[in-house]
């Protein structure tokens, strides 16, 4: 009976799992048209790539990163793209004050009027094109630095009109994204740096969402948290990392459960993704994991329309991610085997790390 247990129970839930998601509203871009969207960690990878979807569904972006170099590529497709305005801010994540000064910038920036609009441009060789040439605006600002200004010391726009006015700053949905830089080996206990990878995936996640609530709260929207695998079971080799997506686990979940009971209309959608083609991945684990990455800009549409279905957790790839966890409670030794049996294991624990 104990082994029929174990078999059933997983198929069982794979069955209800795909009635749950068949079942759901059907997406369509038109759900993210003119919505205004921070996404971190959008200079390059899934960041990068949720970005230029949202700008072909016409949305009002702001993305961040640490490289404004990339940043302004990636506003730059943006508006070829479509958006209805791009924007970025540059910083670090490590530190908490700039998390929560992206989302003042969106509080007083996204969706100003015109459509497009200018990076915060102050250099002394910069001449204020006219107003009535967005494309003039857009050449115009890519050319200068962005820097970390008071919105007092960008170019004014013209007055929107009473119709448009309403879209003057606000939010609609918090894509939180980045993640600091860890190494893929042995545990090597430097807590030092699981203290400073827990500020960056963790910390600052929690201060963003902190000062975007009041807006999000206003607008009913969204945040969306992406998470990985090593965030639901224990993985080898990204000890640091996986603690800080379990911590990201635990408390997004449990404020859903807040939300719930003090009856904020604001969702929170957790992804949970399996090993994605990003630069950052295959560089570190390619040559250790025995499977394919799944594509990165497949992954980031999938994400946005779990987010714009409010999805309470979105599997990506369903087959590598959501299908395993169903061993979880009913056979963790095979679960733990089945991860194991991924990698090629390396020798000893004295295993050079590969290069960030």
């Amino acid at each position: 009976m104990g082994r029929l247990q174990k078999i059933l129970i997983p198929f069982l839930g794979l069955v209800l799992a795909f009635w749950f998601y068949s079942a759901r509203d059907t997406f369509k871009p038109e759900m993210l048209r003119g919505k205004r969207v921070i996404v971190t960690g959008a200079s390059t990878g899934i960041g990068e790539q949720m970005a230029y979807h949202l700008a072909r569904m016409g949305s009002h972006i702001l993305v961040t990163a640490r490289t404004e170099a990339r940043l302004q590529n990636v506003v730059r497709r943006c508006l070829e793209l479509g958006a209805a305005s791009a924007r970025f801010v540059s910083g670090t994540m490590e530190d908490t004050a700039f998390a929560q000064h992206v989302v003042r910038e969106a509080q007083t920036s996204l969706a100003l009027w015109p459509p497009v609009i200018l990076l915060q441009c102050h250099s002394p060789g910069f001449h204020q094109p006219s107003a009535g040439d967005p494309a003039a605006l857009a050449t115009a600002a890519m050319g200068h630095g962005s820097e970390m200004l008071q919105p007092s010391s960008m170019w004014s726009a013209p007055s929107p009109s009473p119709a448009h006015r309403q879209l003057r700053g606000g939010l609609d949905m918090l894509i939180l994204n980045h993640v600091g830089a860890s190494y893929f080996g042995f545990f090597d206990g430097d807590v030092e740096h699981v203290r400073k990878l827990l500020e960056i995936n963790f910390l600052s996640y929690v201060a963003m969402t902190t000062s975007a609530l009041p807006m999000l709260k206003e607008s009913e929207g969204s945040i969306v948290v992406v998470s990985s695998m090593a965030g639901k079971v224990g993985f080898p080799f990204t000890v640091p990392y996986s603690a800080t997506k379990f911590a990201l686990d635990g408390f997004f979940s449990s404020l859903r459960q807040e939300f719930t009971i003090q009856s904020i209309n604001v969702s929170i959608t957790l992804c949970i993704l399996g090993f994605i083609d990003t630069e950052r991945a295959v560089r570190a684990a390619a040559e250790v994991l025995q499977e394919r990455p799944a594509p990165r800009d497949e992954c980031a549409l999938e994400i946005l329309k779990g987010a714009a279905l409010r999805r309470r957790e979105l599997y990506y790839r369903y087959s590598s991610t959501r299908l395993p966890l169903l061993l979880r409670d009913c056979a963790a030794e095979l679960l733990d085997y089945l991860v194991r049996s991924r990698y090629r294991l390396p020798a000893a624990p004295g295993a050079p790390r590969p290069p960030h």
